[in-house]
């Protein structure tokens, strides 16, 4: 089982609430990274049906995730916790290959994969 990203057992219980909610209890967690934002690349997060053939699956807190292989090296070490705060809850998301990142933290870049940058 090759481990792409690391999601905290905080962050692995709210996406289960969340596939409770959504009504998709065995779904897997999709995390990919896709173009745009202000600097190139963004992250996504979403609910896949079926492990695709170019997919890097594995399972952390009893969360089924996967990644594509393409998507994998911009990815590898990631890391993605949920915190709470008095303003409200959200995810964060750190990458230690991203080279820069925008100021909202949801849009970054790395030294090998630019993106196709946006105006914020």
């Amino acid at each position: 089982m090759n481990q792409v990203v690391e999601i905290t057992e905080a962050a692995a219980l709210h996406i289960k609430e969340m596939m409770k909610q959504n009504e998709e209890e065995n779904a897997k967690l999709r995390v990919a990274v896709k173009g745009g934002g202000c600097s190139g690349l963004s992250y996504g997060m979403g609910f896949a049906q079926e492990v695709e053939e170019d997919d890097i699956p594995f399972e952390l807190h009893g969360l089924e995730i996967v990644v594509s292989k393409e998507d994998a090296p911009i990815l590898q070490g990631t890391k993605i916790d949920y915190k709470e705060s008095m303003m409200g809850g959200g995810f964060t998301i750190d990458n230690p290959n991203a080279i820069a990142n925008c100021g909202c933290g949801s849009s970054f870049r790395t030294a090998t994969k630019v993106g196709t940058p946006e105006e914020c």
